[in-house]
């Protein structure tokens, strides 16, 4: 009875393993990155919450999105919404400062209180891993994609599953956003 009990065990594990490696389909809860302070930010802590990874750049002509995505998150951060922001000079080298440059800059400008993580590389052979995640869809199970530009957004649901990608030009109270938001 035991062996046969191990065995079921062991073949529904085993059920669960290629359940997830068929699908191709990982959770940004995986991660740990670095914040803007230099500590460990452990993404599954976001578990239960809706988040939106955004990069970032101090001297973008997007810039001003910083103002309306700290309105977002003061707005529904009660409401099990987080957004992570990632600076990054990838485009145009518009993010030149260090982590504490950057992060005077977000207070000092627009009162950023969402998480700010280190700066990362968003593209490229130096890609941060959780943008191989989101822009892969072998490990996103939605889509590949590229990061267009600065302030490129990404919906992940509850479970850390990437459920949409949204353009830079979109700002971030735009309805599809705040809708996703609210919807239970």
């Amino acid at each position: 009875m035991k062996i046969i009990a191990a065995m079921s065990i062991g073949i529904l594990s085993l059920a669960m393993v290629l359940s997830s490696s068929t699908t191709g389909k990982e959770s940004i809860h995986q991660f740990k990155v670095e914040d803007i302070e230099g500590k460990t930010f452990d993404l599954s802590t976001l578990k239960g919450k809706k988040v939106m990874v955004v990069n970032t750049a101090s001297k973008c002509g997007l810039t001003p999105q910083y103002e309306k995505l700290e309105a977002l998150y003061k707005k529904y951060k009660d409401k099990n919404f987080v957004i992570v922001g990632f600076p990054a000079n990838n485009f145009a080298a518009q993010e030149p400062g260090t982590d504490i440059e950057i992060a005077t800059f977000c207070q000092k400008n627009y009162g950023v209180t969402f998480p700010m993580m280190s700066k990362i590389s968003v593209k490229g052979g130096d890609m941060h891993p959780v943008y191989k995640f989101l822009t892969q869809k072998s490990l996103n199970g939605l889509e590949d994609n590229k990061v267009e530009w600065n302030f490129q957004k990404y919906l992940i649901d509850e479970n850390g599953y990437l459920i949409k990608v949204i353009s830079p030009r979109v700002q971030p109270d735009d309805a599809s956003i705040t809708e996703w938001i609210e919807k239970k």
